[in-house]
């Protein structure tokens, strides 16, 4: 399974850093959404679904988590612990966020405004589609 990183330039100096993140030119869509998880309590995971049409970039922008991705095929454990990286996550592909430092902030952007109906939230669903869509191919 190939991670998609994205390194983000942070700009600073004596004054502190600052990164800037523009949609379509440091991110590959346009961003719609955004929101971010923070006081999450040890031993939380959060998630638990994957989507069909929706792209998200995270960003650990204070602490530190993991992610756990899953295309059907193939797993990958992702730490994210720098405020100017963030991780690419793609449709068609179930994420976990887990082990949060008590100082996280998770940020992230996503490619459509909340559809609850694009959300897929069982597992063995996810896997069927992602079959099916193979298969289809």
């Amino acid at each position: 399974m190939e991670v998609i990183k994205y390194a983000f330039e942070p700009h600073g100096d004596d004054r502190g850093q600052l990164v800037a993140i523009e949609a379509q030119l440091d991110i590959p869509f346009e961003v719609r959404r955004v929101y971010y998880i923070y006081d999450t309590l040890a031993g939380v995971r959060r998630g638990f679904h994957a989507h069909q049409d929706l792209e998200q970039i995270l960003v650990c922008v204070h602490g530190s988590c993991k992610i756990h991705l899953d295309n059907g095929y193939e797993t990958a454990e992702v730490v994210l612990d720098k405020p100017h990286e963030g991780l690419y996550i793609s449709n068609d592909m179930w994420r976990e966020m887990y082990d949060f430092s008590p100082d996280a902030v998770l940020l992230v952007l996503a490619s459509r405004h909340y559809d609850e109906a694009d959300y897929i939230r069982d597992y063995e669903v996810f896997l069927k589609m992602v079959h099916d869509k193979e298969t289809n191919q």
